[in-house]
This record gives C-alpha cells, sequence and structure tokens, in this order.
C-alpha cells in the first residue's frame, strides 16, 4: 500500500521525546545481540557519495549488504562485481516491496528531491535511515519526516559527515566554554557556487542506455532529459530537484554554530539576491537570518551567509593570521573575541595572542556512519549528532534561506509553530510540495 505525504506542523525536538523507549523490530533485535548475525543493509543511490555510503556503513563488522539500488543500471553493476551476493534495482519501490522483510538499515545518497520520499517510505517500513544532506528538499518534508520517525520509532541520522569530526566538536566545545562570551553575530561563508543565471535550454537530448530517466525525475515534474544539465551533478543548481549552494553546504557549515550555541529556527530571514529565473538557483547568494536569542547570545543572533567567495567584514578577515586558509566557514563574533570556525579544518580563537594557551578538548575518536550503526545496535544515542530531531530544524532553518532568495529582497516573517510565513502569502506555497502522480509514500 501507498500513503500520500502529508506534512506535520509539529516540532518533536528533544530525543527523549522520539526515542525513549523505543522497541527494535524482532529481526534487529535479534542481530543486534547474537554474535553470529548482522544488520541487513540497503542503499539507495549507489554512485558518488552514495558509494561512500555504502563503504562507510557496510565495512561495520556487525552489517552486511543485501541490496542496492540506482536509476543508473551501469552504478548498479559496478556494485554488483564489488559486492558479491548484493542484490541490484533500478526502482528503489521493487526493492522494498522484494526485500523489505529482510532489511534493518536504508541509506539514500540521491539527489535531494527525492531524499523525503524515499527515507520516509523506509521508515514506515519499520527501518532505520541513514540520509544524506539535506535532510528534504522542502520544510514541510523536513517536519513530516521527524514525525515520521518518531511515530515509527527509527533510528534517522543525516549524513554531515563532519558534525562527528574532532573539527566541529572542537569547535562546539569552544562555544560553550564561553571563550568569546555571548556571540554577538555571525558570518558563514562558501568558497564555491551551485547557481546559474542561463535559463532553460530549448533542446531535447536522447536518454543514455541504461538510465531510468522517469525514475530520476521521481517525485519532480515531467522534463526533457538534458545531456549534463540535470544527471549526474548538475542537479543542485536546478530548482525542484536540488537546493543550491545554502542546500549543499549549509547543513555542513552550519553545523557547529548552529549546535554550539543551541539555535532554533529563525524569526525572519531575507536575501540580498533574486533568483535568477524560475529553473535555477542563484550565484552569490546572499541571506541574512534573525534567530531567537539563546543563553549563549546576546539577545537575537544574526547570521549572515554568503556564497561564492564572499567573506565577512574586514574587522573579522583581518585578525586572521597570514597563510591560515578558510575557504569554508564561519566566522562566530563574541563579546570578547572570535572564533573562525573552518569548515574541514581546526577552529581559530581570534586574535590568537590573546587566546594563547588554550587548549582544545580531549574527545574520543567515532566516526558518523558507526555512531549511527552503534546508536541501533546498543541502544545508546550518545554520539549521534545529527539524528532526525536536530537535523530537522537546522534543515529547515537552511531552507528558509531558499525560500528568501525565491522572494527576494523582503523580509520573511516566520512562525514556527504554524510553520508558515505571515507577512506574505505567495511564499507559504512552496513550504510544501506536492508529488508527481504516480508517486507516493510506501507504508506497510
Amino acid at each position: 500500500m501507498m500513503k500520500e505525504l502529508r506534512a506535520s506542523r509539529r516540532r518533536f525536538l528533544t530525543a527523549t521525546s522520539l526515542f525513549a523507549g523505543a522497541p527494535f523490530v524482532s529481526r534487529l533485535s535479534w542481530a543486534a545481540c547474537s554474535p553470529m548475525q548482522k544488520l541487513q543493509y540497503a542503499a539507495i543511490g549507489l554512485g558518488g557519495r552514495g558509494m561512500f555510503d555504502v563503504q562507510s556503513i557496510s565495512k561495520h563488522e556487525k552489517v552486511k549488504m543485501v541490496a542496492g539500488a540506482d536509476v543508473d543500471s551501469a552504478t548498479a553493476k559496478k556494485l554488483e562485481t564489488r559486492m558479491e551476493g548484493v542484490k541490484t534495482f533500478s526502482d528503489w519501490r521493487e526493492m522494498f516491496e522484494t526485500m523489505a522483510a529482510d532489511v534493518d538499515v536504508v541509506s539514500v545518497s540521491t539527489p535531494d528531491h527525492m531524499h523525503g520520499i524515499m527515507a520516509m517510505s523506509a521508515m514506515n517500513l519499520g527501518k532505520h535511515v541513514y540520509v544524506q544532506k539535506p535532510l528534504a528538499q522542502t520544510i514541510g518534508e523536513c517536519r513530516a519526516m521527524e514525525e515520521t520517525a518518531r511515530r515509527n520509532k527509527v533510528i534517522v541520522q543525516m549524513g554531515t559527515q563532519g558534525a562527528s569530526s574532532f573539527n566541529d566538536r572542537n569547535g562546539v566545545d569552544l562555544i560553550r566554554r564561553k571563550l568569546i562570551g555571548k556571540s554577538t553575530e555571525a558570518w558563514v561563508f562558501s568558497g564555491k557556487s551551485w547557481g546559474d543565471k542561463n535559463p532553460l535550454p530549448k533542446r531535447k537530448d536522447p536518454v543514455p542506455d541504461g538510465l531510468d530517466w522517469d525514475g530520476w525525475l521521481g517525485v519532480g515534474e515531467k522534463r526533457h532529459y538534458l545531456n549534463k544539465y540535470y544527471h549526474p551533478k548538475n542537479w543542485r543548481k536546478r530548482q525542484g530537484f536540488g537546493t543550491g549552494t545554502l542546500g549543499d553546504m549549509g547543513c555542513h557549515i552550519f553545523n557547529a554554530m548552529y549546535r554550539g550555541l543551541g539555535l532554533s529556527v529563525p524569526k525572519r530571514v531575507r536575501s540580498q539576491t533574486a533568483v535568477p529565473n524560475e529553473h535555477n538557483w542563484t550565484n552569490n547568494e546572499r541571506v541574512e537570518f534573525e534567530f531567537p536569542g539563546t543563553p549563549l547570545t546576546d539577545g537575537d543572533l544574526k547570521v549572515f551567509w554568503s556564497s561564492d567567495g564572499e567573506r565577512a567584514p574586514e574587522e573579522l578577515t583581518s585578525l586572521v593570521p597570514e597563510g591560515v586558509k578558510y575557504r569554508f566557514g564561519c566566522f562566530l563574533k563574541g563579546e570578547n573575541g572570535v572564533l573562525l570556525l573552518r569548515h574541514g579544518s581546526s577552529p581559530i580563537l581570534l586574535p590568537e595572542k590573546k587566546f594563547a594557551g588554550v587548549e582544545p578538548a580531549k574527545l574520543d575518536a567515532f566516526g558518523h556512519h558507526n555512531a549511527f550503526l552503534e546508536a541501533i545496535l546498543r541502544g545508546d544515542r550518545t554520539h549521534l549528532l545529527s539524528p532526525v530531531d536536530f537535523a530537522a530544524p537546522m534543515t529547515e532553518s537552511i531552507l528558509l534561506g531558499n525560500l528568501a532568495m525565491q522572494n527576494s529582497p523582503r523580509w520573511l516573517e516566520w512562525d514556527a509553530e504554524k510553520a508558515q510565513v505571515t507577512n506574505d502569502k505567495a511564499a507559504n506555497e512552496n513550504i510544501h510540495r506536492a508529488y508527481r502522480a504516480g508517486w507516493k509514500i510506501m507504508e506497510a
């Protein structure tokens, strides 16, 4: 049976309300406690980041990969040659209908527009889900995914692997130690850009052999295949399939600042740049957020986002010692100093002389994928740093930035309780989405 998406407006923010006392399915409980049995794993999306997730999850000693699905037959064939005995499918729905009883864990590593339907289908079948960032393509899906996880009592982790790194965790620790005092504003930046100012090409290309183009489009609207325009990588630039630079990198770069300060969702947001046309996301993104204050901020917090190389004001960048690289990151300005949170590199307290002698926290090492698997096996969420109850509001915050870009340059006032823009009815049309006819969330 299938079930249409109904986006919830309720928010379940605490780990205890989501998972306290959550029973695992009987096959999983047996596998978790028996030294002879393993978690059965199926993957959706087997190329690029998908193969990274496959390798990271399947190498765990208590995991056995049993199935994979990909709309590209050549990609699926590569998995068959690498992992003997793994069954592959073109249609992920067929994989679930055929093998649901034999699967405990599912990874979703596809273009953004398919995250919601795939992840919620897996949850409704009682499966624990590792889903790539951003958690979903729309705010409505984020909220529905959080409630679906709660209702089915499953573990869901977003694939922001940097959240489990020493770098991000040290950044969170430095914030919480109040070394820079209360934060007054933040400047978050990305050195790359997933935008396109050009109109949709007026052509129709033949679909390559072995590619299920209708399956790739999935819940998205019907479109002609355009060679190298959507598949395999450029979908990030396209509205309806990707979420631009903010959606691609925001969940990574916001993480340490968002977690460390204990932020929720913004009160309002605006964009200083317009989306170039109805088909693509913009280059040179400039978005301003206003978050409700927390005990670690000096009142409400202004957060500025930029892509394509623009960084923070000179008063902040001038503090960075010569030779220090920071193409992606966040300047967190505080009462007593500045914390530079570098994506993929160690955080730096500025000015350096003022904070000489400050030692990083002594942290234990663990991997993002392993933390997800151990949470399932042991029922212990201690190291789960991107669970759905954290990932959903953070992704919602980032998607509000995209909503602002679609309605630039006016401020959008956000009512988190009602999940509505209170001052712009037109903007509310993009909070939820309608799936294409024939595509519905699967149900057990």
